[in-house]
C-alpha cells in the first residue's frame, strides 16, 4: 500500500497596517516546528512526504531574517529596558510569556515553572521570563545541536542583556536557512512542496457565499453578498508569484484553506495551471453519495484535477488522540490500522493530512519520540511505500464527476460564516467593497495597490476560525483588531473617514469562562443515568465541549457537555451526549493521574443500564439513559489531587477524548468556601 503525508505549515498575517507584526507566532513555529517536522522525516531513509508552506508564513519569516526586533512588536519589547515598558506594555508580554502550554512545556523547565506561577516579578524575574520564553519554543533541533541554545537552557536563570543578543542572533541565523533546507529536501526527492492561495482565503465563499447554503441549507448568510472573485484570482496568483521567488519553481499543487473546496473554485485553480489538490474523506462521500471507506484509498481525477481525500479518523489520531498514549504504543497502534486496510485493499493509497505544527507542543519533547517511533516502523514495513503528491500525481486515478462543496471541519463552511460574529465580518468586508467601488475611479494606481493588499488579507479564513463560540483563544480581541484595521486602513488610504462601526470589536469580550466553569459547591447526585433533575447537578463544574478548541479544530464527539464536582467520598461525573452517537461507543478508559489509574468502561447499554464494579482497587457506579452518569468511591484514593481524562471508542478507532483541553484537576481538599454563592 502507498501512503502519503501531506503537512500543512500555516500562520495568519499577524502584520498591522504600519506591517509591524503583532504577535510572534511565526518566529517561535519557526524554530520548533519548521526545521524539526521535515528534519524528523530526513533521519529515516526513504521516507517521503509533502509540506504545504503558506505565502503568509513565507512573507512573515523573512522579516525575521535580520533585525526582527525591526519588524516585530514582541521582540521590540523584548529588547527593550523593563523600566521603559508603560503598564499595557509590560501586561502585555506577561501574556505572552506565560502562554506556552504547561504540563508539556512549561513544567519540563523547572526555573520557568516557577516563575510562570507567580503573579509579581522583580526586574531580574522578569527578565527571565522573557528568554525562558523564547527558549521554551526551541525545538529538539536546536536543544540537540545549538551550542547557545543548551548553555542557556543548563543556565536557567540570572541571564543578562548580552545572553538575549546571543540568542536572538544564533535564532535568526538559524531561521534563515528553512527554507533552502525544504528545497535541499526537494532536491533529494524526500520532499514535495506545495501551497495555499495567498491570505489562506475560503475560495469558495469569494466566489460564491451561497456556496455555504449549498454545503449546508442551514446556515445563515450575509444579507446582499457580492462575489470576490476578482479578488479570487489574485489570491491564486499571487501565491504562485511568492512561491516561485522563495523555492525558485512553480508550484503544481495547492492545498485549498481548510481544504475548502466546491466546483467552480477548483476550476478556477485548473485554470492556474494547479494539477492536485486536496481535502477532507467527508467531501468526496457527499460528492459520490456513499461513505463506504474503500472509496476512499485512491487518488481521484475531477475534471483533470487529481484530488487526495484524507482519511480523517487516522489524521486525528495524530492530530488529537496520540499525544495521550506512550509514542511507541501510539506508533504501533498507527501501523497496525494501516495494516487492517492493507489486508483489505492492498492496492491502497492512503492520505494522512492535518496540521504540521501546532498538535506538537501538546507532546511530550514536541512529538520527536512519537515521530522517531513511528517513522522507524513505517520504514521497516515491507508492504507500505511513502510517497509525496508529485508521485501520486502518477499513479492512476480513479474518475470522479461531481465534487460537493465542503470544506475538511464536517463538510461545511459554518466555521467562516453562518454565526453572528462570522457573518458581521463578512458584511464589513462587503461595505467597504462597495463604497471602494464607489471611490476607485478618483485613486491612484499606487492607492489601489495598497487597498488592494488590504482587501486581500482581510479575505483571511483565520479572522472568521476565531469569530464565533466554536473556537476559543485568549488573544481574540488582538485578532479582531487585526480584521478590522485592514478595512480601517482602506478608508484611510480613500481619505474617507471610516464608519464608526469598524472601530466597535466584533468579538464581545470573552475568556476560558465561556466553556469552563468551575464547581461551586459539593453535590451528591443520584446516579441513574436520567438527566431528570437540575437541582441534582447544581453547584457543579461544567465543560462545554461544544465551544472548546484552540489552533485546531478538535472533531466534535457525542460528548458535548461534561457536568462534574464531589462530596466528601465520592467524584460525579455525567456526560450530555447525543444519544445516537453515544450507542455507537461500546467502551469508555478512564485515565486517573498520578495514581495511574487506566482502565476500560463497558458502556454497552443494551442489556442492562445501571451496574457498579471494582476496576483496578476503585469502586465506581455507572449507568445510562438519557445521558451517561458516572460516580467514583475515593475513599480509597491516597492522593488528594486528582487528574481525569476519558477516551470514548467505537470499534478500534478513539473518537473523543475528553476533555478536550487536556485533564481536568479534581482536589479532594476543596471545600469550595471561596466560591460560595446563594
Amino acid at each position: 500500500m502507498n501512503l502519503s503525508f501531506i503537512w500543512h505549515m500555516h500562520q495568519p498575517d499577524y502584520r498591522d497596517e504600519s506591517g509591524i507584526v503583532q504577535m510572534p507566532w511565526v518566529f517561535l513555529h519557526a524554530i520548533k516546528d519548521y526545521y524539526d517536522m521535515p528534519w524528523m522525516l530526513e533521519r529515516h531513509s526513504g521516507l517521503k512526504s509533502t509540506f504545504n508552506i503558506t505565502p503568509p508564513l513565507i512573507r512573515q519569516l523573512k522579516l525575521y531574517y535580520d533585525n526582527p526586533q525591526n519588524s516585530d512588536k514582541f521582540f521590540n519589547l523584548w529588547l527593550r529596558e523593563i523600566s521603559s515598558l508603560n503598564m499595557a506594555e509590560y501586561s502585555w508580554m506577561i501574556k505572552i510569556c506565560k502562554s506556552s502550554t504547561y504540563d508539556t512545556v512549561v513544567s519540563k523547565m523547572p526555573s520557568y515553572d516557577v516563575l510562570y506561577k507567580k503573579e509579581s516579578y522583580t526586574h531580574q524575574e522578569f527578565f527571565d521570563l522573557e528568554v525562558l520564553f523564547v527558549l521554551s519554543w526551541c525545538g529538539v533541533y536546536l536543544r540537540t545541536n545549538s551550542e547557545i541554545v543548551k548553555e542557556m537552557l543548563q543556565k536557567g536563570k540570572d541571564f543578562i542583556y548580552e545572553d538575549k543578543l546571543s540568542l536572538l542572533h544564533e535564532l535568526t541565523h538559524f531561521v534563515r536557512g528553512i527554507f533552502d533546507y525544504y528545497v535541499e529536501l526537494r532536491d533529494r526527492d524526500i520532499i514535495s512542496i506545495s501551497t495555499t492561495p495567498l491570505n489562506h482565503p475560503i475560495l469558495p465563499l469569494l466566489l460564491d457565499m451561497n456556496s455555504a447554503k449549498v454545503a449546508n441549507p442551514s446556515t445563515n448568510i450575509p444579507k446582499h453578498p457580492i462575489s470576490l472573485k476578482d479578488d479570487a484570482l489574485l489570491q491564486i496568483e499571487r501565491a504562485k508569484e511568492l512561491f516561485e521567488d522563495t523555492f525558485g519553481f512553480q508550484p503544481d499543487g495547492f492545498w485549498p484553506a481548510e481544504g475548502a473546496v466546491d466546483e467552480n473554485s477548483v476550476a478556477l485553480l485548473s485554470e492556474c495551471g494547479i494539477k492536485w489538490i486536496a481535502t477532507d474523506q467527508e467531501i468526496l462521500f457527499r460528492s459520490i453519495n456513499s461513505r463506504d471507506k474503500a472509496n476512499l484509498y485512491k487518488p481521484y481525477d475531477y475534471n483533470n484535477m487529481c484530488i487526495a481525500f484524507r482519511d480523517h479518523e487516522l489524521s486525528d489520531l495524530i492530530g488529537f488522540t496520540y499525544r495521550f498514549w506512550e509514542p511507541k504504543l501510539a506508533a504501533k497502534n498507527f501501523t497496525s490500522l494501516l495494516s487492517s486496510i492493507n489486508d483489505s485493499h492492498s492496492d491502497a493509497t492512503v492520505f494522512i493530512i492535518l496540521d504540521g505544527e501546532n498538535a506538537w507542543e501538546f507532546y511530550d519533547n514536541n512529538a520527536f519520540d512519537f515521530f522517531d517511533a513511528l517513522y522507524t516502523n513505517l520504514g521497516s514495513t515491507p508492504w507500505l511505500k511513502t510517497l509525496h503528491m508529485q508521485d501520486v500525481y502518477g499513479l492512476d486515478k480513479k474518475r470522479l464527476n461531481r465534487l460537493a462543496a465542503g470544506s475538511w471541519i464536517h463538510g461545511e463552511f459554518n466555521t467562516w460564516v453562518g454565526h453572528k460574529e462570522k457573518t458581521r465580518g463578512w458584511e464589513l468586508i462587503f461595505v467597504t467593497k462597495r463604497d471602494y467601488e464607489h471611490h476607485k475611479e478618483s485613486l491612484d494606481e499606487a492607492t489601489k495597490a495598497k487597498i488592494t493588499e488590504h482587501f486581500l488579507a482581510s479575505e483571511c479564513s483565520d479572522w472568521f476560525w476565531w469569530y464565533g463560540d466554536d473556537h476559543f483563544t485568549e488573544f481574540g480581541l488582538e485578532f479582531d483588531t487585526l480584521f478590522r484595521s485592514h478595512l480601517i486602513a482602506i478608508y484611510n488610504l480613500m481619505k474617507i473617514a471610516p464608519p464608526l462601526d469598524l472601530f466597535e470589536p466584533i468579538i464581545q469580550n470573552r475568556s476560558s469562562v465561556d466553556f469552563w466553569l468551575k464547581p461551586k459547591s459539593y453535590i451528591s447526585p443520584d446516579i441513574d443515568g436520567r438527566h431528570g433533575s437540575f437541582f441534582e447537578w447544581i453547584g457543579s463544574g461544567v465543560v462545554y465541549e461544544n465551544r472548546t478548541s484552540s489552533t485546531m479544530d478538535i472533531p466534535k464527539g457525542p460528548v458535548n457537555k461534561i457536568f462534574y464536582g464531589q462530596d466528601d467520598e465520592c467524584i460525579y461525573f455525567a456526560f450530555d451526549t447525543d444519544i445516537e452517537m453515544m450507542k455507537r461507543c461500546k467502551i469508555l478508559r478512564l485515565i486517573i493521574d498520578p495514581i495511574g489509574f487506566n482502565e476500560e468502561i463497558d458502556i454497552d447499554f443494551t442489556t442492562q443500564k445501571q451496574y457498579c464494579r471494582k476496576n483496578g482497587g476503585i469502586v465506581f457506579e455507572v449507568a445510562f439513559e438519557d445521558w451517561l452518569e458516572i460516580k467514583i468511591d475515593a475513599s480509597s484514593i491516597e492522593s488528594q489531587k486528582l487528574d481525569f481524562r476519558f477516551e470514548l471508542s467505537s470499534g478500534d478507532a478513539v473518537i473523543q477524548t475528553l476533555p478536550s483541553f487536556g485533564e481536568l484537576e479534581i482536589d479532594m481538599e476543596n471545600d469550595f468556601s471561596d466560591r460560595w454563592f446563594v
